[in-house]
């Protein structure tokens, strides 16, 4: 129980193929939101405080780990560095899942919570699965805002080259390496406007590896993202009302990512946020909630 919020425990859905770890926020009977989180993280990068602030706004709230992430389903699927490059680089390569799979488990975790269609929200490569799951699944989403995310099309939403060499480095199994390692990237690619304290990334990178995390599921979530088909004609057939978030200053998605996403989409509407990076700092937490609660009155 956070203040007057439900906070569930920690539940599993077995899907199948994989089971996925998830938790929730409010009240069951309020309208639900799907929160999906991006490339390598936990369902605790949805922060606490952002999701008792979103369950007062009136919606239920569902965090879960993607697989390869957290406490949820590891793939058995070693992806090379041969293989990685060649992905980076645009080549064919087969990959072991791709983001249509992973919003495919999006929709077996409504199934399994009996939910018929909610409002999603996903940020970065959880922007790129919430999109596919609005196209490939139209009835299940309400509404979709998508956040510092983009199309899939190469020529937008590309990653400043001084952090290529931060995601191609090899990973390291010492818990104080990757916690410092992990803060020093964070601080990188955080919003210069809105600065996390060197304790604040610590103390997330410590409950990320304390949590579980796979180098391994890191890239092959890599590879889902690189090798992903552009969206962007699909895109022109989503009905619901879409929002699109992005930052000035994100350095891993460029924003042109977001404004390509939001051009896509017939009615969606753009927010530029001046100053913010790839990060959801808690001086936003309000703004994000307002965002997603109107996005949502729309409907």
């Amino acid at each position: 129980m956070a203040g007057d919020i439900l906070t569930s425990d920690e539940a599993f859905a077995d899907l199948g193929e994989v089971s996925l770890c998830y938790q929730t926020f409010g009240d069951p009977t309020d309208e639900p939101l799907l929160l999906v989180m991006g490339l390598g993280g936990p369902m605790i990068w949805w922060d606490d405080a952002l999701c008792v602030e979103l369950a007062r706004r009136g919606f239920h709230v569902i965090r879960y780990d993607n697989r390869d992430t957290g406490r949820s389903t590891r793939i058995e699927h070693r992806v090379d560095r041969a293989t990685l490059v060649k992905a980076f680089l645009g080549l064919p390569i087969q990959a072991p899942y791709g983001i249509g799979d992973l919003a495919r488990d999006a929709v077996g975790l409504l199934n399994h919570l009996s939910i018929d269609s909610a409002h999603v929200a996903g940020v970065s490569m959880g922007g790129m699965i919430s999109q596919a799951l609005t196209i490939e699944h139209p009835d299940r989403v309400r509404t979709l805002t998508s956040i510092m995310s983009t199309t899939g099309r190469r020529t937008v939403g590309w990653q400043h080259p001084s952090l290529l060499p931060g995601l191609l480095a090899r990973r390291s199994g010492d818990r104080e390496l990757y916690v410092a390692s992990a803060a020093d990237y964070w601080a990188m690619i955080g919003s210069p406007a809105y600065p996390s304290t060197p304790e604040r990334r610590r103390q997330r990178a410590a409950d990320t590896w304390d949590r579980g995390i796979s180098f391994s599921g890191v890239v092959r979530h890599m590879v889902a993202v690189v090798s992903q088909e552009d969206r962007t004609a699909a895109l022109a057939d989503v009905t619901c009302p879409v929002t699109v978030l992005h930052g000035t200053a994100d350095k891993l998605v460029h924003i042109s990512g977001g404004r390509a996403t939001a051009r896509a989409v017939p009615g969606a509407e753009l927010v530029e946020m001046k100053g913010m990076g790839h990060d959801l700092p808690p001086a936003l937490f309000g703004v994000f909630s307002d965002i997603i609660r109107n996005n949502a009155d729309r409907a």
